[in-house]
């Protein structure tokens, strides 16, 4: 039986952000799945601020520190499914920090989230790297896509 996949966004309380093109990415979150040979189940992307993501991380993870993003992943055998928190407060900040987009930013955030459900680590020096390439590679993917749309 083929299950269909669900991709969502949503807002936290307080935060009102709304995905441009989300066709788009979607297709852009599909194909990144494709590529790496994995099954989507669902997956929901939930736009927050910082309140909202360190009362989480206090919560769940018994960290008391800002972060950008909480992947909660609910994947049974083959088929992935989980929810990616992102605070847009965080995404804002690195984004001034490091000079660049906001949408540009957020995208390398979302693909993070997207990694840690394929099942990609960032807790050693060698991981981190791999990790950040495969960003590259899903920012590249994204710049693709949406460049044939327009």
């Amino acid at each position: 039986m083929h299950t269909a996949t669900t991709i969502n966004f949503y807002n936290s309380d307080n935060t009102k952000y709304k995905i441009k093109n989300k066709h788009l990415v979607i297709k852009w979150i599909e194909e990144i799945f494709h590529i790496e040979n994995k099954k989507v189940e669902s997956i929901s992307f939930v736009f927050c601020n910082d309140t909202f993501l360190l009362n989480l991380n206090k919560t769940y993870l018994k960290h008391n520190t800002l972060t950008d993003i909480i992947t909660f992943d609910y994947s049974e055998g083959e088929l992935l499914s989980g929810d990616i928190f992102i605070s847009l407060d965080r995404v804002n900040e690195n984004a001034i920090k490091y000079k660049l987009h906001f949408e540009g930013e957020l995208f390398r955030v979302m693909a993070h989230g997207i990694l840690h459900l394929i099942g990609y680590t960032d807790k050693t020096n060698a991981e981190c790297l791999d990790m950040r390439r495969k960003e590259d590679d899903c920012l590249i993917l994204w710049s693709k896509i949406n460049k044939c749309s327009t």
